[in-house]
């Protein structure tokens, strides 16, 4: 078996058997997938997303309990198997216990793994946080959660994905992995979501025998995340922004549908940017 010139390795590449109807590629039907940060907001409109497309949903949150409720709604308006779970991302021996109890409520597998959980930096500059004695505190909460965050569920979901042969991984980045972003400055945020995007592409390549590794860049989107931002803030967010207005997060499950599915089967190490073409100019 030929080795591939990216990792070195000798892995099996075998041309995947896709349905013949492009609709049926882009079914979850019969998945397994599990979406942290799930109980608002992007997350949320994933969790919807994927069961709507037919996949069973293990549902993660913090500390919205509502999502209990929630999970339970989906799965009977969709047909599908749903159920929540509490589980802070940055809690390394948490995000472990929780896929392996994911794996043991759903018959021992997982197909996608939605990393999405993510918070954002509100205390402006860096060096004026520091001043008022905030930041090592913030940039702790934002690294814990953003960055190692996404590595505790990698690291996990790394070893279920290779113990099946198959899976997919999607992280959700952020345009602030690609530009700097004005007026609000936040250092900690742009540097954490840069990393996870790096991350990602490296993941890819390790993975390249049992998995694929994607990230989703989204821009403004009208979710929880921004409410730190006061209006005028966002009025100039708007004016950089070519379409004009702030996303809306259903506007963002396309991408995660298409890298969650067997129509992505040849996709990997790609972040896929949502942002109104904002990163364009």
């Amino acid at each position: 078996m030929p080795k591939t010139i990216a990792t070195g390795l000798e892995i099996p590449q075998p041309r995947p058997q896709l349905p013949s109807h492009v609709m049926d590629m882009f079914s979850l039907r019969g998945k397994v997938a599990c979406i942290s940060g799930a109980s608002s907001g992007i997350g949320g409109a994933v969790a919807v997303a994927y069961a709507q497309a037919g996949a069973d949903i293990a549902v993660w949150y913090n500390s919205h309990d509502g999502l209990i409720q929630t999970a339970r709604e989906l799965a009977e308006k969709y047909g599908v198997r749903a159920k929540a779970y509490k589980c802070a991302v940055n809690d390394e021996e948490r995000v472990q216990a929780t896929i392996q109890q994911v794996l043991a409520d759903f018959g021992g597998r997982i197909d996608v793994f939605v990393a999405n959980a993510g918070v954002a930096w509100e205390k402006g500059a860096l060096v004026e946080a520091q001043e008022q004695g905030t930041a090592s505190r913030e940039w702790d909460r934002v690294l814990q959660t953003d960055f190692q965050g996404v590595y505790y569920c990698s690291k996990f979901i790394g070893a279920v994905f290779k113990k099946q042969g198959c899976g997919s991984l999607v992280i959700t980045a952020s345009m602030s992995g690609h530009v700097v972003n004005v007026p609000q400055l936040q250092t900690c945020y742009n540097a954490a979501k840069a990393g996870v995007i790096h991350m990602a592409r490296s993941l890819a390549v390790e993975w390249a025998g049992f998995a694929r590794v994607n990230t989703v860049s989204p821009g403004y989107i009208s979710t929880p995340i921004s409410e730190f931002a006061l209006d005028d803030v966002k009025q100039k967010w708007l004016m950089l922004t070519p379409l004009g207005r702030e996303g809306l997060p259903e506007e963002l499950v396309g991408a995660y549908l298409y890298l969650g599915s067997d129509a992505s089967t040849f996709t990997t190490g790609t972040d896929i940017v949502v942002d109104g073409g904002y990163s364009s100019i």
